[in-house]
């Protein structure tokens, strides 16, 4: 077990390096002087020069790239252009709402998706199950800002249940927090929960035809036992793959309902950065949202052997 969670670990530097040459080259070989693009129309040779020095970009190629993973690697992601401020004391400030919401999400998601795909495979070509298929095609087919702005109007504004923007930490009060953090967790939910919903509805019903769910029947197992003990179990790896893939579907919602709801957090400061082009606070987000993604997927990999021992040999 210790191997492949060692093999698993190594298989995730390769991944984070491409990365960091892809968000390295991003502004590099953007066409034009990166300089001129950073300093505006109306710079003077004698501004562009400071910037290109003071960026290292006079340095031949392979030495700013050094430059750069140093950097990294002492967690220095630079300083915002627009602000002067340091760029890990900007995502630092502004990474706790965020993480906040998307954990909220996925508990909500998975607490209700889950359910709703047993319900909907169980109850084969039922109006359950029809419900649960209606409900997935509308949660992918509709914006992520204008389910927002629906609750907005129904939760917010005609029934006064939550407030309408805003963020309260989880230190104010899990009361305040839930308060303010409900209406955008269920905003990103929607698409959530009809995707896993959908997965696990589609492994639910290949799995309730095997020969082993008949037997456990057969044997007078209850009929909450055989769903979720037997063929739950074995429907779990392809749902988690599921989870996984989904969680860009997270990072691409959480910039949306950010912005909708007004949330301090890492989505608004991505769209206020590509606003301004603070290209050196543009390359530590997509650093930082390529590691989130791929630590994510890495745990839900070394998660697989829990359900089948298999996978790990």
């Amino acid at each position: 077990m210790l191997g492949y969670i060692l093999r698993r670990c190594l298989a995730v530097i390769p991944v984070m390096l491409l990365v960091a040459v892809f968000v390295f080259l991003l502004l590099r070989l953007t066409p034009g002087d990166p300089a001129a693009i950073i300093a505006g129309d109306m710079a003077t040779p004698a501004q562009l020069e400071r910037i290109r020095e003071a960026m290292g970009l006079n340095q031949p190629l392979h030495v700013q790239f050094a430059t750069w993973v140093g950097r990294l690697l002492q967690g220095d992601l630079g300083v915002s252009l627009i602000s002067n401020t340091p760029v890990a004391t900007m995502v630092a400030d502004r990474i706790g709402p965020t993480l906040s919401i998307a954990l909220l999400t996925i508990l909500m998601s998975v607490a209700m998706a889950v359910p709703m795909g047993v319900l909907a495979a169980w109850k084969h070509r039922s109006v359950a199950d029809y419900a649960v298929m209606t409900f997935s095609v509308l949660g992918f087919s509709v914006p992520v800002f204008v389910i927002g702005y629906l609750f907005i109007l129904v939760f917010s504004l005609k029934l006064g249940w939550f407030p309408v923007q805003g963020y309260k930490p989880l230190g104010a009060g899990l009361g305040a927090f839930l308060s303010n953090a409900f209406l955008p967790a269920l905003t990103l939910s929607t698409i959530y929960v009809a995707l896993i919903a959908r997965m696990t509805r589609a492994n639910m019903l290949e799995v309730l035809g095997e020969d082993y769910i008949r037997t456990a029947r057969a044997k007078g197992a209850p009929e909450r036992t055989v769903l979720f003990r037997h063929a739950l179990k074995n429907a779990a790896v392809p749902i988690l793959t599921v989870i996984g893939s989904g969680f860009a579907l997270l990072i691409g919602g959480v910039v949306v309902t950010e912005t909708v709801f007004n949330i301090p957090g890492v989505g608004r400061l991505t769209v206020d950065a590509i606003l301004a082009r603070d290209y050196p606070v543009i390359q530590a987000m997509i650093l930082l949202t390529s590691f989130l993604y791929v630590l994510v997927n890495l745990l839900i990999d070394l998660s697989y052997s829990i359900f089948d021992p298999r996978i790990r040999y």
